[in-house]
């Protein structure tokens, strides 16, 4: 596992498959996605690293359902007093209420999807959903976190935007691929996704942290350059 250091208050965390990003205000962590289903020890052993505690996590925030975002979600809400948030369309898959529907898979992305052996991973174990969120909601950290809703790659998507800070959490909508922006994978309407790329893109970021690849830095430029370039 690896840890990047971000920014002052944000490191990534390169998980075994998948990726979480951790914010720190004052010492009161909020986790923005939590990897898969055996991620929790390494997320764990992240924060001592980083010299901190498991029970100083206050927030989760899931920016979907698929396993490799939510899967370690119910670990770390056994820590101590986590509020677990995801929207509300995504909140009765996480609480394994109803089955996650599946991706529309082009037949390029199938055999990427099984060659990344994403068809592999373990199945999130079902968390609780202790505040479910929508669109234009303020989360209690960075400063002011404002949800926007990013429906395409889940129905329930969302990103985070800190205009403080300058940080956007992308999800899935966006990844960073070999030093490439663009539009993410394996989506259920890669139309309305391209839409909500295209939102993000008009946001004011310095640093976009995506679900895929490293953060992005010139995040606004990079990103309107890749709206510019997609094709529908």
């Amino acid at each position: 596992m690896e840890i990047m250091e971000v920014g002052r208050r944000l490191h990534l965390l390169r998980l075994s498959f998948g990726q979480a990003y951790l914010w720190n205000d004052a010492g009161a962590l909020t986790l923005v996605d939590t990897g898969i289903a055996t991620s929790g020890e390494e997320i764990a052993q992240a924060i001592g690293r980083l010299g901190l505690r498991t029970d100083a996590v206050r927030r989760v925030v899931l920016t979907h359902y698929h396993e490799d975002h939510c899967g370690g979600a119910a670990t770390v809400a056994a820590w101590g007093d986590v509020t677990v948030m995801a929207h509300r369309l995504e909140a009765p898959v996480i609480r394994g209420e109803v089955p996650a529907p599946p991706p529309n898979f082009t037949e390029e992305e199938r055999s990427l999807h099984r060659s990344l052996g994403a068809h592999l991973l373990p199945p999130a174990p079902p968390c609780r959903v202790d505040r479910e969120l929508e669109e234009g909601d303020v989360i209690d950290f960075g400063g002011g976190a404002r949800v926007i809703a990013t429906p395409g790659h889940t129905a329930g998507s969302i990103a985070v935007h800190l205009p403080e800070h300058g940080v956007l959490f992308t999800g899935d909508t966006v990844a960073h691929v070999n030093g490439l922006v663009m539009p993410g994978v394996f989506n259920m309407d890669r139309d309305e996704m391209i839409s909500s790329f295209r939102r993000l893109a008009a946001l004011e970021t310095a640093v976009a942290c995506v679900g895929h690849g490293d953060p992005i830095t010139g995040a606004r430029d990079a990103l309107q350059k890749a709206a510019a370039e997609i094709s529908v």
